[in-house]
């Protein structure tokens, strides 16, 4: 699944976050970095599976996110419920 939304942090705050939640807050299910830029992170968790992250600036501070995933959705909704929201996840 695909979840998006805006979020009023910048994008390399948003991406530091994301590698802190995947190894220290979900302890049944981590993930860790696997490719990383500017832009983007993508962890690989157990059994292979992996979260793709991006995180691209917005207008007036703002950062459009987006996540993909097939296995880490819930952990996906932790996640999200942790940043300062500026729209409501979709996620398609």
């Amino acid at each position: 699944m695909t979840h998006t939304t805006v979020v009023l942090l910048p994008p390399d705050e948003v991406l530091a976050r994301v590698k802190a939640f995947f190894a220290e807050r979900v302890p049944h299910s981590s993930a860790f970095v696997e490719k990383e830029g500017p832009s983007f992170v993508t962890l690989r968790g157990q059994g292979g599976e992996e979260i793709a992250f991006s995180a691209i600036a917005g207008e007036e501070g703002t950062t459009k996110v987006r996540a993909s995933t097939l296995f880490f959705d819930q952990a996906l909704d932790r996640f999200f419920a942790t940043l300062p929201l500026a729209e409501q996840v979709h996620v398609s």
